[in-house]
């Protein structure tokens, strides 16, 4: 793309009309250039007006910097700045524009009246003029000083405004041309457009040649045309229009006192994040954040009603069962953001539109009824980061788990419980087989899994522990699972498979996860008598 200073010279030179329209912050001029404008206004008026300011030079030259940066930065169009009249002397003006260039505003319109100024609408008549070689002096001071051979400067002739005629006009462009302005901008408040068409005439495109239609709008397009006009600025409707919705959109909301009649009439918050660029900020996160690496995401299996817990569930799903007071859902999902874990994806099934957890984002499982764990996991593939917790939603645990789960740096990682098997409240299957027993002097000890399965071997060495429903998969790991799942999808019996096929599979194709053992400090909700033990578990164990 061509720098912003050659686009806006582009556009003045092109020998067609073209047309620019008013912005006066950042989010103003995202819209402006998505409404496909080729450039943008930084209008004097509109940018005092947002600080209900009067447009006198009571918003100092620094801070319109400061929002013309914010402007800047989130366009890719050229910013024409209403420069009043370079907010001084010309010493004032050759700080301008080095400014203006340091942040990338592709030029600067400065008009011929005195400082500080007075909106040409307002009493015009009564506004003297600069003199003549007093701006000339400007616009080479300014011309002298800018960075960039494509940055322009408009000359603006106020002659019209201050009840002067066509021959001082004309005088004044052509001093104001020959002191180096890239284009000339003739202005009138005249609701006809006859000044400024007697200008054009005479001028005879000797530089291009900008004007303002804010009085003269119902002009035809293609007058300005015919006339040779180079650019033309729509030039304070933005304000407007946010004044206007505004101003209705409060008298509504006061009347009614009520957002109801409002709603549907305004933007949404996820347009103004989309404008914010908030899409952009989460890509990032994935790359930067956790002291450069990448932010956790977890995947919560939460699709089943509960086996014989049906006078329970009528109206939620298992996971919504309340736990000492408070459902099983909300005790995960807060685990996992007091851990940072702020991207979370439950697969639900059974009444999911009855989950009612802040902070999760529900996916549907619509055939929980006839699918087994895999295909609820296969409903979230979309949801994996590169570093992804899993867990069943009926998992009750302590939050250190987590923490530890966090710590270690293995590509596929899962929790096994090596305490004696018999005194393991919860799941009696899941028995994991590992390359060594649990050493509990050594912290993150080396050991992979070798196996899981549902009961017991008759013969061989006994089970290291039980996996307890909680994996981590984090970077190659990913590509580990995403191939293993792709396997297991092409077997006749995935619909009813669960995660230890997943595990197995993943051991089959030489990506046998690592082990973590825990002792204790969990339990899962598998019947009627787990929901009763939950309570004193969650009271005796704590955090």
């Amino acid at each position: 793309m061509l720098p912003k200073t050659t686009q806006l010279k582009n556009l003045l030179s092109s020998g067609e009309t073209d047309f620019i329209l008013e912005a006066h912050n950042g989010l103003s001029a995202r819209i402006v250039e998505e409404a496909g404008f080729k450039g943008i206004w930084g209008s004097g008026l509109a940018l005092s007006a947002q600080h209900a300011v009067r447009d006198n030079n009571e918003l100092s030259w620094t801070q319109v910097v400061d929002q013309l940066a914010f402007m800047t930065d989130v366009t890719s169009i050229p910013i024409l700045l209403d420069g009043d009249t370079g907010y001084g002397d010309f010493n004032n003006m050759r700080r301008l524009v080095r400014k203006l260039g340091q942040i990338g505003v592709a030029g600067v319109c400065i008009e011929d009246k005195l400082f500080p100024k007075t909106n040409s609408f307002i009493q015009g008549e009564a506004q003297p003029l600069e003199d003549i070689q007093t701006f000339c002096g400007k616009i080479q001071a300014g011309k002298d000083s800018q960075a960039n051979d494509d940055f322009c400067i408009v000359a603006r002739v106020e002659a019209f405004i201050a009840g002067w005629g066509l021959d001082e006009a004309l005088k004044r462009a052509e001093a104001y041309h020959a002191a180096g302005a890239d284009a000339i901008l003739i202005h009138s408040k005249h609701s006809q457009p006859d000044q400024v068409l007697g200008f054009a005439d005479e001028w005879a495109n000797r530089c291009p040649l900008v004007i303002v239609p804010t009085k003269y709008y119902a002009t035809p397009t293609e007058v300005f045309e015919e006339a040779g006009v180079s650019l033309v600025i729509w030039a304070n409707h933005m304000i407007r229009t946010c004044i206007s919705a505004m101003q209705s959109t409060a008298s509504n909301i006061h009347a009614n006192r009520s957002l109801i009649e409002c709603e549907g009439r305004v933007a949404t918050v996820s347009e103004i994040f989309r404008l914010q660029g908030a899409d952009e900020l989460l890509e990032a996160e994935k790359r930067y954040a956790r002291g450069g690496g990448h932010p956790v995401s977890a995947i919560v299996l939460a699709a089943s009603r509960g086996h014989g817990m049906d006078d329970l569930t009528q109206d939620r799903p298992k996971v919504m069962l309340p736990v000492a007071g408070i459902p099983m859902l909300r005790r995960q999902v807060d685990k996992f953001k007091k851990q940072g874990v702020n991207d979370i994806s439950v697969v639900a099934g059974y009444r999911h539109d009855a989950i009612d957890v802040q902070g999760a984002k529900i996916l549907h499982n619509k055939d929980w009824e006839t699918t087994g764990e895999l295909a609820s996991l296969d409903c979230a593939m979309d949801s994996f980061t590169t570093d992804t917790v899993i867990i069943y939603g009926d998992l009750l645990f302590r939050s250190y788990m987590l923490h530890n789960l966090l710590d270690w740096d293995a590509d596929l990682l899962v929790a096994v419980d090596s305490s004696m098997l018999s005194n393991v409240i919860g799941n009696a299957n899941d028995l994991a087989y590992c390359s060594a027993p649990d050493n509990r002097a050594m912290y993150q000890q080396k050991v992979s899994l070798e196996k899981v399965i549902s009961e017991p071997e008759s013969r061989g060495k006994q089970a290291d522990g039980r996996w307890i429903g909680m994996m981590r998969v984090a970077g190659q790991g990913v590509e580990y699972l995403r191939s293993a799942m792709q396997t297991l999808k092409q077997a006749d019996n995935f619909l009813s498979l669960g995660m230890p096929d997943l595990l197995n599979q993943l051991i089959k194709d030489g990506h046998a996860p690592q082990v973590q053992y825990v002792n204790g400090h969990w339990m899962d909700i598998n019947n009627l008598g787990d929901l009763e033990r939950a309570g004193a578990f969650e009271h005796t164990t704590g955090e």
